[in-house]
């Protein structure tokens, strides 16, 4: 099993998140859940390069404003481990296009999460909402079921 890096990000507008419905690839590990915008880092890249052109590549928005708001492990027996820098986004410019990966679709914040996303996606919603300081999350994964969640190296 090999590590990723990987980049999300949540954009903000109107009290609403971007965000990707994936249905449309077959073979993907995020199949029917919904997920913020990102994607795999290509040789050489910072997390903001990773950033900007895994939103631009779905979307074709130019990011304007962004932050770095966590760093998350995600571990799994079924995967491996993925390290994803976690950022908002709240200025943008361009429309949004049609997206090869998913349904892209404005949630209101208060529904994301009635919505099939994963369990710890759960969590880092909560802290996106609940905490401006730069955090570190920690989500263990057995198949699908959360098992062990650690924020800034502290059992939850």
């Amino acid at each position: 099993m090999k590590n990723n890096m990987t980049t999300l990000c949540y954009i903000e507008k109107d009290g609403k998140y971007l965000m990707m419905h994936r249905v449309k690839k077959e073979k993907d590990i995020n199949k029917d859940k919904w997920v913020g915008i990102g994607g795999h880092f290509e040789e050489g890249e910072s997390p903001e390069e990773c950033l900007l052109r895994e939103v631009h590549e779905e979307t074709s928005l130019i990011l304007t404003s962004y932050k770095l708001r966590g760093h998350i492990t995600f571990v799994s027996d079924e995967w491996g481990t993925e390290y994803m820098y976690l950022f908002t986004a709240d200025d943008f410019l361009g429309d949004i296009c049609e997206c090869s990966e998913g349904e892209l679709r404005w949630i209101d914040k208060k529904y994301v999460y009635e919505l099939p996303i994963w369990e710890g996606d759960k969590i880092f919603f909560r802290l996106l909402e609940d905490m401006e300081e730069f955090f570190s999350l920690k989500l263990v994964y057995e198949g699908n079921m959360l098992v062990n969640v650690m924020l800034n190296g502290k059992e939850m």
